[in-house]
């Protein structure tokens, strides 16, 4: 990695990504980054919230074992566009209560071991079915 005034560069494969944490501004509260540029000549996608169920309708009762789902989901969505987790740019999660936060974070935190996409965490009163505690959404960007 190469620092850049106050951003980091990160070269992916032919993709350049850039994070972005401003030194004025607190650093992240967990392993997210700030913000994150791409350069132009990018294409995107953008995945709907996926949720903690498995192919046979089976639903996970923990939180990180559904998170891990969940980007196991979005993982399949990119790969239908020839993409993979390391091109993800943005994720947005939510959960149902506090307690359902570390297990989130340890799943997001195994998904990119390298510079971490921007990334917002709410949570919300519940979803489509109340066994649901966790659904995540993803932003992907890869060379043209």
């Amino acid at each position: 990695m190469r620092h850049i005034g106050s951003a980091v560069r990160v070269i992916i494969g032919v993709m350049n990504l850039r994070a972005l944490s401003p030194a004025s501004i607190k650093a992240p509260f967990a392993r997210y980054s700030h913000g994150i540029a791409i350069s132009a000549g990018q294409r995107l996608v953008f995945t709907s919230g996926q949720l903690g169920i498995r192919g046979d309708g089976i639903i996970p009762a923990d939180c990180e074992a559904q998170a891990d789902l969940c980007f196991a989901n979005v993982a399949a969505i990119l790969a239908e566009d020839g993409m993979t987790p390391a091109d993800i740019v943005r994720i947005n999660a939510y959960v149902t209560d506090r307690a359902h936060m570390q297990g989130y974070m340890r799943s997001r935190d195994r998904q990119f071991p390298g510079t971490p996409p921007a990334s917002t965490l709410l949570i919300v009163s519940g979803f489509t079915r109340p066994e649901f505690v966790v659904e995540i959404e993803a932003i992907a960007a890869a060379p043209d």
